[in-house]
């Protein structure tokens, strides 16, 4: 006898119910993992901060004591406190680094050496602070793809930094089994000392955690990789020598 129409669209929705479920659950266990994965590599878990940049500068004082006194030394507490800002927030270690770095060199010149922080004069505090400064807020997701190996298809994007330096910002798109593009989502930041050679001689640094939101603004913490305070370690280098002669 034929099946009627009505129970042979019965029989076809019987027929796929339970493979579309299972397959249906698999894809989202697999979005869920992909999302909570995403959330531990970004840093975001908890991205909200009750105050504004510098306090939650301050309230990191093993990463970011320093940092919070140079911003204090470069005259730009209010500009932390009240503008609308995203930081690319280097810790502590850029700066004592720099600082064990050049005390040599200024000794074998004959010149002072670092003692403390103020020592350094501060308009070149908030130029290379500044590097790490934009106007505005932007989160990871504002940011656009990069890929090193592609870099003319992925080129990222470039920035004007509150300073007016010219530094590239993109995010990474990691692969994850073995699929490109499918991993989670990295930021790295850099430096272009000549906007006339804008793909030469990048110096730049990887965010290690990123969104961190305090009233004001974005923060995008960088992970200390060998990358001297202010990118470019030479330029820093011969400002505070000709400040000291």
């Amino acid at each position: 006898m034929p099946v009627k129409t009505n129970d042979m669209k019965n029989s076809i929705l019987n027929y796929f119910n339970l493979p579309f479920v299972i397959v249906a659950g698999l894809l989202l266990v697999l979005s869920s993992c992909a999302k909570d994965s995403y959330y531990r590599d970004g840093g975001k878990a908890n991205p909200i901060f009750d105050g504004n940049m510098l306090e939650f500068l301050q309230s990191k004082p093993k990463e970011f004591d320093t940092i919070a006194q140079v911003i204090k030394l470069a005259g730009m507490e209010e500009v932390f406190k009240n503008e609308e800002l995203t930081f690319f927030a280097p810790n502590d270690k850029f700066i004592r680094q720099t600082i064990r770095r050049l005390n040599p060199e200024l000794r074998t010149l004959y010149l002072d050496t670092i003692k403390t922080l103020a020592d350094i004069k501060p308009e070149i505090w908030r130029k290379y602070l500044s590097r790490y400064l934009f106007k505005g807020k932007n989160k990871l997701a504002d940011y656009s793809q990069i890929d090193f190996d592609l870099i003319n298809t992925f080129p990222g994007q470039n920035y004007f930094s509150y300073n007016n330096a010219v530094l590239n910002i993109g995010v990474i798109y990691e692969s994850a089994n073995g699929v490109k593009y499918l991993g989670y989502r990295r930021l790295v930041i850099n430096h272009i000392p000549d906007i006339s050679k804008p793909r030469d001689n990048w110096q730049g640094g990887t965010v290690s955690s990123s969104d961190i939101q305090p009233s004001n603004g974005v923060v995008h913490t960088l992970v200390w990789e060998g990358r001297l305070f202010g990118f470019d370690y030479n330029d820093f280098y011969q400002d505070v020598i000709f400040s000291k002669r």
